[in-house]
């Protein structure tokens, strides 16, 4: 409305002006003597914005019409945004000193790859400078490579974690980054040297242990094998308890075996072979392989891609073989167990089918969980050692693929290892 008030001002003082103006015979000269006076008011006016912008912490100039409206929307709008950087200033403070005050190392990188801030704790962990290397490059100051690689990658799914070798002591790091902002990150760094020690320890102890176990367990075997060859000269009450111990004996052999395969594939130290594995030619082998130990069972193929998989024959293997195993123990019996390796979206999916009992949904999230039944008579019966679905896993986890759970009760389950493409 100031505006209008504005513009109706100046005409009706042009028309005034122009009325005085033709009563002495000069019209003109009074019209444009208005305007003169007007514009100068107006560049006035600019000069004091000028000077007051400034120096926006003083008040605004007292003036009226079109000019005191600015100035007013003008206080109201820099006292707003003043209140609301004091109020982000406030945040990105209480942020800092909560970064500050863990034990982790934290980094704020821009998207040039420059430090912002870093707190204290990163100091040992990256030999970082606190707070004398902000601005610098973060790559030029970390030298180690794999930290290198996967900072200026653009996959931050998941954490690196790697073996930093300093001139003290060495120990491994763990980093997680995370982006905000227009291509900012936000790294995070801890020390997990104990928890790789503690899992390295584990996997010795499983390892040792299970090799100690098995020559013991191979001569009970031998000889409990020996006596039941001639058990016609046997009591007939041995016989049934000799029986069990060589089916328990049995049993722990398969676990034992288990528990080494396993340690295996989740040692760092492995010799991991890889090879472009023709996955047609491993699901025929199996084929062929269980359908002589499980004759009752039928083992249906359905191939209908020729890709193959750069990975470990042995551990694809195995994992397949779990899968499919623990699809002919719970099937059916008048129902074929499937084996499918077909390509969907853009990945490579080998899935295993059966139409048995079934799981029920409560379980799913812990069925790779070592030692984990569903129903311990059920798998006591069967003679699983509840470690194949966790060898499982950890193939998936080694070859970069996801292992996927489907099942109802009463309907069957299906187990799909989902791939990505070869390069």
């Amino acid at each position: 409305m100031s505006w209008y008030v504005t513009v109706f001002r100046l005409v009706l003082l042009v028309a005034l002006s122009a009325a005085l103006g033709w009563m002495y015979g000069y019209t003109r000269e009074a019209v444009i003597l208005v305007l003169l006076v007007w514009i100068g008011f107006w560049l006035y006016q600019m000069q004091r914005a000028l000077l007051w912008l400034a120096n926006p912490e003083k008040p605004p100039p007292h003036t009226f019409g079109s000019w005191g409206e600015l100035f007013s929307r003008i206080y109201s709008q820099q006292k707003k945004s003043s209140k609301e950087n004091a109020q982000l200033q406030s945040t990105v403070e209480y942020l800092q000193d909560s970064f500050a005050a863990m034990r982790d190392g934290v980094v704020m990188v821009d998207k040039q790859g420059a430090i912002q801030w870093l707190n204290r704790a990163v100091e040992p962990l990256l030999g970082l400078r606190h707070p004398d290397d902000t601005g610098q490059t973060l790559t030029n100051l970390v030298r180690a490579p794999e930290f290198n690689e996967y900072f200026l990658g653009s996959d931050y799914s998941k954490p690196l974690q790697y073996l930093a070798v300093g001139e003290n002591r060495s120990r491994y790091l763990r980093v997680d980054v995370t982006r905000f902002g227009e291509g900012e990150r936000l790294l995070f760094i801890r020390d997990v040297s104990s928890e790789v020690r503690m899992e390295n320890m584990r996997r010795d102890f499983v390892a040792n242990v299970s090799h100690e176990l098995r020559t013991p367990l191979t001569v009970i075997s031998g000889y409990l094998s020996t006596i039941l060859d001639n058990s016609k000269e046997l009591p007939q009450r041995y016989i049934r308890p000799l029986q069990q111990m060589d089916q328990q004996a049995q049993r722990m052999e398969n676990l034992l075996k288990d528990l080494l395969w396993l340690s295996r594939i989740e040692s760092e130290k492995q010799d991991d072979e890889r090879e472009n594995v023709d996955v047609r030619a491993l699901l025929q082998e199996l084929k062929d392989e269980l359908g002589e130990a499980y004759p009752e069972a039928t083992i249906a193929l359905n191939i209908e891609i020729e890709d193959k998989l750069y990975g470990n024959f042995r551990q694809l293997y195995s994992a397949v073989s779990n899968l499919v195993i623990n699809a002919i123990k719970y099937n059916a019996s008048d129902c074929p167990v499937t084996i499918s390796w077909t390509s969907q979206f853009g990945r490579l999916r080998l899935q295993v089918q059966d139409r048995g009992i079934g799981i029920d949904s409560s379980h799913i999230p812990r069925l790779t969980e070592r030692f984990y039944r569903v129903d311990d008579s059920r798998n006591s019966a069967t003679g699983g050692t509840g470690l194949g679905l966790a060898i499982v896993k950890h193939v998936a986890a080694a070859h970069g693929a996801t292992l996927e759970i489907n099942s109802r009760l009463g309907e069957g389950s299906t187990f799909t290892l989902v791939f990505p493409k070869s390069s």
